[in-house]
């Protein structure tokens, strides 16, 4: 019986894992709670002075995930819009040229430079655009994002990864290659992720010790304001805890909007895979 029920602890962890950070779980048990907390009405429908921002998921969800997070935006004078990536399973370069090209658009559309707010791997996603274009991006918002070591997440989600990569082989399109996880993708988006952030830029990390998916101590950005919540992974776009720390730093950043100054040509391009 020890040797059965040394075997099948491991097997008992991840269906734990599986139900406490499944998106429905997070959806069922957040949801109405962030629907009734104060947070959620809004108080000022011109808080957000159109301010430009872009939503980046987080992977394996699409935009339905962040769709509440644009809602609460909407209602207070935000403009969101989505980093149309899919699924965020796709080759990192590729999805950080998306994500530019939707900052560049935004950013022409609402008059200056955009916030962006990116979960999971869509927050350090968002990180490289920054650093790639720092002169888009008026703030930047992680939310449990691993960025000192993406693939020290969970195990059980890293391999779910190493297997889309590996149905890239059979020519698969737009999934992860294994470039992403032993080659010069890999490396150099990685050195990338240690560049620090442009002190002109505020930045916000949310984290959690509850966190089943990012181990806690590595979304802990050395260049971000660090915040602490008590959220799952998957809940933290539907936890008002979450949202009372954004509120008044998403204002502050709004404050600022109308003398932003115009999008300055393109930089020369930094490779960040």
């Amino acid at each position: 019986m020890r040797i059965l029920g040394g075997r099948l602890q491991p097997l008992m962890a991840a269906v734990d894992t599986a139900l406490s950070e499944h998106t429905l779980h997070a959806i069922i048990t957040g949801v109405p709670s962030l629907l009734r907390h104060p947070v959620w009405p809004a108080t000022d429908p011109d808080q957000g002075n159109g301010q430009g921002v872009v939503l980046v998921p987080g992977f394996g969800v699409g935009e339905y995930s962040l769709a509440l997070t644009a809602s609460w935006l909407r209602a207070r004078g935000y403009k969101p819009i989505g980093a149309r990536i899919g699924f965020n399973v796709g080759c990192t370069t590729t999805l950080v040229d998306r994500i530019v090209q939707r900052m560049t658009e935004h950013a022409d559309a609402t008059g200056g430079p955009i916030v962006l707010i990116g979960q999971s791997r869509g927050g350090w996603l968002a990180r490289l655009a920054t650093v790639r274009r720092p002169e888009l991006v008026r703030g930047l918002v992680m939310l449990g994002s691993p960025v000192l070591d993406p693939l020290g997440a969970n195990p059980s989600v890293v391999k779910l990864a190493r297997s889309l990569a590996r149905l890239s082989t059979y020519g698969v399109p737009g999934l992860l290659d294994q470039d992403c996880f032993e080659g010069d993708c890999y490396r150099e988006s990685a050195e990338a992720l240690t560049i620090p952030l442009p002190s002109s830029i505020p930045a916000v990390a949310v984290y959690s010790r509850l966190d089943r998916i990012a181990p806690w101590k590595l979304c802990r950005d050395p260049y971000a304001r660090c915040v602490e919540v008590r959220s799952s992974h998957t809940g933290m776009a539907f936890d008002p805890e979450v949202y009372t720390a954004l509120e008044p730093r998403l204002r502050r950043w709004a404050r600022n909007h109308d003398t932003a100054k115009a999008v300055v040509p393109e930089l020369p391009r930094q490779r960040v895979s």
